[in-house]
């Protein structure tokens, strides 16, 4: 403060000195804001995608079919993909050369840039947790994971302002004012209670919080029985990644960070973990699912919802910013396994968002259950790139 209220004089003295002597002198503009960067999709051809020959296609398909009835149910997806979907229907499953056959027939690739001429983005990896616990608070399960509080408000205003489609706003009642709903350190200090009811409670405080990151996953309860939870909600306050500010403290290098590594640090201090948890402000809200129907799709792919409505394939699945990358399109990624070069290369499908994923070249790659794609997931950072699959004839995204 000092330093700077010196160097403000000391400036004031040059400024009148210069209008003394009768200079003009003119201030430097401020840079110009730099434009966030748009998806730009440009028509290519299936030998242009590095790996498409290799890749088992076949194995996308359960998650193609279930996206199909998403997209051909949608209004604004429904006339591009009707057709195609429809045709997919008398298409055999287990004929690999069949599948490969259609998509190259019926969908055309387009290779996603940004507006700044990027090609590549960050591919980061989820998963499905397994955590114990109870449906009751005692013994070391005293972790809360909550229902949608019936005090949260959802405000919806694209109503009146198109140019907000796809926000809204999230709140609470103060009197007669809409004020920001409670902070993740708001609702550990006990600010939902009457408000809302926890659907399950857990051991470990990390791993809830993983939990919510992951946006679903399944508790084993003490009877032998599994609970499944996905997304319900969020408290609308900002995301802000625990990773990054364990890098900024230099607890860990950006090499360093993964799920992992915030686990074990947990371990090693628990009794900084609440603040440094508390810096991520968003808090997700959860739902009980039911489980699927035996013998449906569903119950083969055997995964949790996404944000398209449907069961994400393990492997097969990524999230996208919905903003810049059509929710339910098929995919392909190239990019590498974690903490490796080895390539992976798939045709995935765009199922689900995240909290974090933003841009047209931000993907999550879901790994599916267990502790293999656990280990997978929290390990990736690669660099990758996508093609969006659309149907021929269709007006491209």
């Amino acid at each position: 403060m000092k330093d700077s209220f010196r160097c403000s004089r000391a400036l004031a003295g040059v400024w009148i000195a210069l209008a003394l002597v009768g200079c003009q002198v003119t201030p430097p503009k401020p840079p110009p804001p730099v434009a966030p960067a748009h998806a730009v999709f440009t028509s290519t051809s299936y030998a242009e995608l590095p790996g498409w020959k290799d890749d088992r296609v076949e194995q996308a398909w359960p998650a193609f079919l279930v996206g199909c009835r998403a997209l051909a149910a949608n209004a604004r997806t429904r006339e591009a993909w009707q057709p195609t979907c429809a045709a997919a229907a008398s298409v055999d499953p287990n004929d690999a050369a069949a599948v490969r056959t259609f998509l190259e027939t019926h969908v055309h690739p387009y290779r996603v840039t940004d507006t700044q001429g990027h090609a590549t983005g960050l591919v980061s990896g989820y998963y499905e947790p397994l955590l114990p616990g109870s449906r009751t608070p005692g013994g070391d399960f005293n972790v809360p994971l909550y229902a949608t509080p019936d005090d949260l408000l959802v405000v919806d205003l694209v109503s009146l302002y198109p140019e907000l489609e796809g926000k809204r706003v999230r709140g609470r009642l103060d009197g007669r004012k809409v004020v920001p709903y409670w902070s993740r350190a708001d609702i550990e200090a006990g600010r939902l209670e009457g408000h809302a009811h926890p659907l399950a409670f857990v051991a470990d405080p990390v791993q809830a919080f993983f939990l919510e990151i992951q946006g679903s996953g399944r508790i084993a309860l003490g009877d032998g029985t599994t609970l499944r939870l996905g997304y319900a909600d969020q408290n609308g306050q900002p995301y802000r990644a625990i990773a990054g500010v364990l890098i900024e403290r230099g607890e860990m290098t950006r090499d360093q960070a993964s799920m992992q590594a915030i686990a074990a640090w947990g371990r090693a201090h628990p009794a900084e973990l609440p603040a440094l948890l508390a810096e991520n402000r968003s808090y997700v809200f959860f739902r009980e699912l039911p489980a699927p129907l035996p013998g449906t799709l569903d119950a083969a792919i055997d995964g949790p919802l996404g944000s398209l409505g449907v069961p994400l394939l393990a492997q097969r699945a990524v999230a996208v910013d919905a903003r810049e990358i059509p929710l339910g399109a098929p995919l392909f990624l190239s990019t590498s396994k974690p903490l490796s070069s080895e390539p992976l290369r798939h045709l995935v499908m765009a199922q689900d968002t995240g909290g974090a994923i933003r841009g047209p070249l931000r993907v999550d790659y879901f790994w599916g259950f267990g502790p293999d794609a656990a280990s997978n997931a929290g390990r990736m950072r690669q660099d990758g790139q996508i093609w969006v699959l659309w149907p021929v004839g269709a007006t491209p995204p």
